[in-house]
């Protein structure tokens, strides 16, 4: 598997961005103005992330998504770890990211990734998402931001 950053003339994978984040709308408005990274398995794009520059000296990782068909083999880590390195190659000092309160398995692996929990954004997505999100059987109202010292 190889990561890299996509092309300007590609197209970005929606399908996959739209799995982690489905607002089509949010994603082609942080597409513009961040980096998106692809993760590519015999010439099949299998997983995504999207780092967006914030304030000086801070980027967010945005997205972070997996095929489906490829869950459970460790590569969301591997996207994670990536856009870790990727950030603090380009002289970044601090990685930000945010999930809904519902996703468990994503707080879960950001932790091992070594980001920690800074605040939680009450009812983030009911103010920015019209449709009510499910997630664990849970419903996602709150952004967990967590971030990491590079």
């Amino acid at each position: 598997m190889d990561i890299r950053l996509l092309h300007k003339d590609e197209n970005p994978p929606l399908d996959l961005l739209l799995l982690a984040d489905p607002s089509r709308n949010i994603v082609e408005e942080y597409l513009k103005r961040g980096e998106c990274f692809i993760a590519e398995s015999d010439n099949q794009v299998i997983g995504v992330y999207v780092l967006l520059p914030t304030r000086p000296e801070t980027v967010e990782l945005v997205n972070v998504a997996v095929s489906e068909k490829h869950h459970g083999r460790g590569i969301g880590k591997l996207l994670v770890t990536n856009a870790i390195q990727t950030a603090k190659e380009k002289g970044y000092k601090t990685i930000e990211i945010g999930t809904g309160n519902s996703s468990i398995g994503q707080i879960a692996l950001y932790q091992k990734c070594g980001f920690r929990i800074t605040c939680i954004d009450i009812d983030f997505f009911v103010r920015h998402y019209q449709e009510e999100i499910f997630e664990n059987g849970i419903q996602c109202r709150d952004m967990v931001r967590l971030s990491q010292d590079l």
